[in-house]
């Protein structure tokens, strides 16, 4: 289901991020959603773009408005700079809330650790454990103190529940996070690809299973240098596809007329994950293990690319 909905009010966090408010357009009510939750524009020419839903402590419940952040990518697809350039007023096509990325009910504490603006649904559950009194700590990492939002806001909302870290002061040392941590801990982990990576492999070392940790990544997936052409072959039908640089298998194949279930087009929710029958995949996601990369028999469409000259997918 898709709504219109009307910016309310917009306010600078630092010279890259705003924060947008949105109500529906015709003053109905706004339907609930989850700590983790998203929302999906429909940017028309510049495609889909989904941004974090932002609770903090003391609104109401349900939320008059919603609220969004976005960060400015002068190098991007000009997504974000679109909504920079929005004012109160303006109206944006949404779907309703998704979750794919829950804040779960489990005992032990929650470590929520974010990198930039990866910081947005990470408030909406440092807000819900905060309400519910359960055990949370929260890191947040940015390159510098002027590129960090909502510092004072997060100190003033869960005081000495949060540890701020500067590239250029105090960078953080996932070793020293992670040692002597509580077993039972759940880590909640978004922000680039490489900070999940490197705490994946961190929270792993100290003991932590992969089913203990989670993930959303924040990061539009960009060509990269030397990216080639590659056939891809559906095995129910033999179709061959051929996906081009700069070009998603998701794209290719839904140009091609195939139905295809996805959600994220980033390699961090799993849905889109499809059995390899013959070649080999080029991991680009962050929802498989290093196990399961090497075995080369799954793999993410929305991201990953083929190093072979052609993939045969079980489709």
């Amino acid at each position: 289901m898709t709504q219109n909905l009307v910016i309310d009010s917009v306010r600078a966090e630092t010279d890259r991020i705003r924060t947008l408010t949105l109500r529906t357009a015709d003053g109905s009510a706004l339907p609930p959603h989850s700590a983790g939750a998203h929302l999906k524009f429909d940017l028309g020419a510049l495609g889909i773009r989904s941004y974090s839903l932002i609770d903090w402590p003391g609104d109401p419940c349900p939320a008059p408005v919603w609220r969004i952040a976005v960060q400015c990518e002068e190098a991007g697809q000009g997504g974000s700079m679109h909504m920079h350039g929005l004012r109160p007023g303006d109206v944006l096509r949404a779907e309703a809330p998704a979750n794919d990325f829950p804040l779960g009910d489990h005992d032990g504490p929650a470590l929520l650790l974010a990198g930039g603006i990866g910081i947005t649904p990470l408030i909406s559950m440092a807000t819900a454990l905060n309400a519910a009194g359960r055990a949370f700590a929260l890191h947040y990492t940015a390159r510098s103190r002027d590129g960090m939002g909502f510092a004072a806001a997060l100190t003033q909302a869960f005081g000495d529940h949060v540890t701020f870290h500067y590239d250029d002061e105090t960078p953080l040392d996932l070793a020293t996070l992670f040692a002597g941590i509580d077993p039972a801990t759940h880590l909640y982990v978004c922000g680039p690809k490489g900070m999940i990576e490197a705490a994946r492999a961190a929270a792993n070392a100290a003991g932590l299973p992969d089913a203990q940790i989670h993930f959303e990544l924040f990061t539009t997936p960009q060509p990269q240098e030397g990216d080639t052409a590659f056939e891809i072959e559906i095995a129910s039908t033999g179709q061959v596809f051929t996906v081009p640089p700069g070009r998603s298998i998701i794209e290719v194949l839904e140009d091609g007329g195939l139905d295809l279930i996805y959600d994220c087009q980033r390699g961090d929710c799993g849905i889109c994950q499809t059995e390899v029958l013959e070649g080999t995949p080029d991991h680009r996601d962050v929802v498989l293990s290093d196990a399961e990369k090497s075995e080369g028999k799954l793999m993410q469409i929305c991201v990953s690319r083929a190093k072979s000259a052609k993939l045969i997918l079980d489709l």
